[in-house]
């Protein structure tokens, strides 16, 4: 009888102490991928199936966004749980300062080995981590250089699949007997989208459905909208944007970077591309088309290489999900898959991001974990990359620290809805005057209404009703019948504003 009571008090030991286990971590992001091009989101364009297996066996976050609409940016909030006005990096010219607290550097204290894998894009070198290889910049998709702890080399291969290499390289060779977490991060699919050579043709065959607000003429908004240089119509390079591949030397994007793109390339990866694209572009040619052809063209062309890229972040996320299910660390291991924002496919006749609108806004967010979400869950929730380190903390067993302003997400995850969550957030974009040209603002937004200022060159306002108007066509600032909206939300924003500790605008 002793014996079997000794069983059985060992057996709840056990238990409880799997219970209390700390989580692997493995944070996926990728870079300018947009909800609307995941088939868990119901994107109309393509399918993800391996983005899809996280959100099935897990939860989608329906209202996720970002508090800073641009790459470098949106970065440092995750890293630090801070505004762009608190850590630092405002825009995309700021440098990082990578002695400031952040979460990879808390869990390293407590004990999990870090790593930090592809693109960085913060200017300083990484710190907070045991082993990290980044991308220079931006990165290159064909045999791109890394640099592994310090040293740059330049790597032979397409730079996703590389990127998944190393990562697995780097679980085989991890101390299995601590917990870890993985910084798993994709150039892909940022801007040029240069699918890899399996992926050349995928979508020839294929016409993408316009987005609704394609042909948007801004109407009712204010200037800000109109003066971008983001516009499929007008503000592609035929080479860099558009594989018109003039001779190099023949270029149009200064620096002649689409000539180095192509230097870049070894003589098989070059002949492919070219027996890949010469054909379609000598046919684009011969059409000589002009006007809304052309520019219907272009978009065809745009979505044609963004989404093929988009297929390799999906095939390899499978590799990865397939060596953590082969190798056991599947049940332990808090998997996330984010976008560091939003971007615009067609939507508004645009490409990139910045806006507060809701393509660039809304950021992709899925998480897996077995232990504590259920498989299939949908959140409606207000959540931001500001609430990723809190989170991964919280997960950890790490009190968060006072600076970090955001909130842990893992009592949405156990309770599925808390009463006192955020019904606002809070918006500030600051890179201007530079590349795109979209103007300095901020904003609020509630699950029904937005409010956005846009200063410097120019005092605009924009409110949209996004019960009535999900696509922000109609700018309802000046509408008597919102005045009273127009009231609320000012305090909001002002409350939020301060709340944040941002008087800047």
């Amino acid at each position: 009888m002793r014996k079997v009571v000794l069983l059985i008090l060992f057996a709840g030991f056990l238990s409880c102490q799997k219970t209390n286990e700390r989580p692997n971590i493995v944070f996926i992001m990728t870079d300018d991928h947009a909800a609307h091009a995941i088939s868990a989101y119901g994107s109309r364009l393509n399918q993800t199936p391996n983005i899809d297996r996280l959100a099935e066996a897990g939860v989608r976050f329906n209202n996720a966004f970002c508090t800073n609409a641009i790459c470098a940016p949106s970065r440092a909030v995750i890293l630090s749980g801070k505004y762009s006005h608190l850590n630092g990096v405002r825009d995309n010219r700021a440098r990082f300062d990578s002695s400031q607290v952040t979460f990879p550097k808390l869990l390293q204290q407590v004990g999990y080995q870090t790593a930090m894998i592809g693109k960085w894009h913060l200017k300083s070198a990484p710190t907070g981590f045991d082993y990290w290889s980044v991308l220079p910049g931006q990165g290159h998709y064909y045999n791109p250089d890394f640099i592994e702890m310090g040293e740059r080399k330049r790597v032979p291969g397409y730079v996703t699949d590389l990127i998944t290499d190393f990562s697995i390289d780097w679980l085989e060779k991890r101390d299995k007997d601590k917990p870890f977490l993985l910084m798993y991060q994709h150039k892909a699919p940022h801007r040029n989208w240069m699918p890899s050579p399996e992926h050349l043709t995928m979508y020839d065959d294929t016409e993408f459905p316009l987005p609704p607000t394609f042909d948007d003429d801004y109407a009712t908004r204010s200037a800000a909208a109109r003066e971008q240089e983001m516009t499929v119509e007008n503000h592609f390079y035929d080479d860099w944007d558009m594989k018109l591949n003039g001779p190099i030397g023949e270029g149009n994007l200064i620096g002649n970077a689409w000539g180095g793109v192509l230097e870049r390339m070894d003589e098989q990866q070059r002949a492919a591309w070219q027996a890949a694209y010469n054909p379609k572009n000598a046919a684009f040619r011969a059409a000589n088309l002009s006007g809304q052809a052309l520019k219907e063209w272009k978009y065809q062309r745009y979505m044609q290489d963004y989404l093929a890229t988009i297929a390799s972040v999906d095939e390899n996320i499978g590799r990865l999900l397939d060596y953590l299910d082969a190798n056991g660390l599947a049940e332990n291991t808090l998997i996330v898959y984010t976008s560091d924002q939003g971007f615009f496919l067609g939507d508004h006749g645009w490409f990139d991001k910045r806006f507060m609108y809701e393509e660039a806004l809304r950021m992709p967010l899925i998480m897996r974990y077995p232990k504590a979400i259920a498989p299939g869950s949908v959140n409606e929730d207000i959540v931001l990359n500001l609430d990723f380190a809190p989170t991964f903390l919280d997960f950890a067993g790490v009190s968060a620290p006072e600076a970090m302003q955001g909130h842990s997400l893992r009592p949405l995850l156990a309770d599925g809805k808390q009463a006192d969550w955020r019904t606002s957030m809070y918006y500030h974009y600051f890179e201007f005057p530079a590349v795109h040209q979209v103007k300095r603002h901020y904003g609020v937004r509630t699950h029904d209404f937005k409010l956005i200022h846009f200063y410097n060159d120019i005092d605009a306002w924009e409110l949209f009703d996004l019960r009535n108007d999900p696509y922000e066509l109609k700018n309802v600032y000046d509408d008597p019948a919102y005045a009273e909206t127009v009231q609320e939300l000012k305090a909001e924003l002002s409350k939020l504003r301060g709340q944040y500790r941002d008087n800047e605008g």
